[in-house]
């Protein structure tokens, strides 16, 4: 094994969602990854669900080149990320440099929204597929949908097949 694999995870400043956090982490930290959360603020985040999380950092001090995976995780304030120049940038140099980026439940609306989704088969909460075709991309409507390294779910009920897919684009 070539040293851990680094993982971004996106939350929003309050109102994530709990299980989209928390399943895919436990997957990735127990194969071995290395995960760093990433908001808006570091200022302690709410879950829906009441989770409190701590990002470790903020958006403008990351670089997709400095993991080996990002990830968005949904809940509806993901919504404060739609037209975030920031979490775009990141998106978009996640999908250029091929490695694999991954949004559940609205946050693939991010990554529509960032222009990476074009021409890519994807999947969404459902109240968030029109933006999805908005944004180029061929709603499935699957509980997980993969398109070559870009990898999206539909919600709560598939972090744990999300997670999973995530290990296996980073080979896990």
């Amino acid at each position: 094994m070539k040293g851990k694999k680094r993982v971004l995870m996106v939350i929003a400043p309050e109102n994530f969602r709990d299980e989209e956090y928390e399943e895919p982490r436990r997957i990735l930290e127990g194969k071995g990854c290395e995960v760093t959360v990433a908001s808006t603020s570091t200022r302690p985040a709410k879950g829906m669900l009441g989770k409190m999380v701590t990002p470790d950092t903020t958006l403008d001090r990351v670089k997709a080149s400095d993991f080996d995976a990002v990830v968005f995780v949904g809940g509806y304030g993901a919504e404060a990320l739609y037209a975030d120049k920031r979490a775009h940038g990141l998106a978009i140099e996640a999908a250029g440099s091929g490695k694999p980026l991954g949004a559940i439940c609205v946050s693939p609306t991010i990554l529509a929204n960032a222009g990476v989704l074009k021409g890519k088969r994807a999947t969404v909460w459902p109240s968030q597929s029109k933006a999805l075709v908005s944004g180029g991309a061929s709603y499935t409507a699957k509980p997980v949908e993969k398109d070559g390294l870009i990898i999206t779910a539909d919600g709560p009920t598939s972090a744990a097949r999300f997670g999973e897919e995530i290990a296996r684009a980073l080979e896990l």
